[in-house]
């Protein structure tokens, strides 16, 4: 477990702080914690060495995509469904590699959250985006690319892409 109670292993735009790590091994897919629920879930998903990563308009802000579990949903369904619904790009959830949970504050409140982190890498041609209500851009991305228009990136989220980058 990478944990620093002290000290956020990285902070981001919005009051956000990626507090630590719980990687696969160390946690199940299915964990619970006394400290706070695991409330949303993210997908780093993979193409030709590049992360997906969506502009969500009411953050301002290029992120992972991800959400909210609802009730009664598994964290790898809400994370093949956030996919889907971000980014119409289509990841059956039993193709999901479960990396671990990251443990964060949000806000000025700092309310604690835990969020399961999912990893896949896609082969085939992704699929044609259409802005919704909720994301305006998907970009793949290389590395510390910049971003269009040079908006502002979730360094927790870059944080996490790079646990989840693929071995060659």
């Amino acid at each position: 477990m990478t944990d620093s109670r002290h000290r956020p292993l990285v902070t981001g735009p919005r009051d956000m702080a990626l507090l630590s790590f719980h990687a696969a091994g160390q946690q199940p897919e299915h964990a619970r914690f006394e400290d706070a629920p695991t409330g949303y879930a993210l997908v780093v998903l993979w193409h030709a060495g590049r992360a997906l990563m969506v502009y969500v308009r009411e953050r301002d802000c290029w992120e992972l995509p991800g959400g909210g579990i609802e009730p009664g949903e598994s964290p790898r369904a809400a994370a093949a469904r956030e996919l889907w619904e971000e980014t119409g790009q289509r990841m059956p959830a039993e193709e999901l590699r479960f990396v671990g949970h990251a443990r964060t504050s949000l806000g000025a409140a700092r309310r604690v959250l835990y969020g399961a982190v999912f990893t896949a890498e896609t082969t085939e041609q992704p699929l044609p985006f259409a802005a919704n209500d909720e994301v305006s851009a998907v970009h793949w991305r290389t590395d510390d690319e910049p971003m269009p228009d040079g908006a502002r990136v979730q360094t927790v989220d870059e944080y996490i892409v790079e646990l989840c980058r693929p071995v060659c």
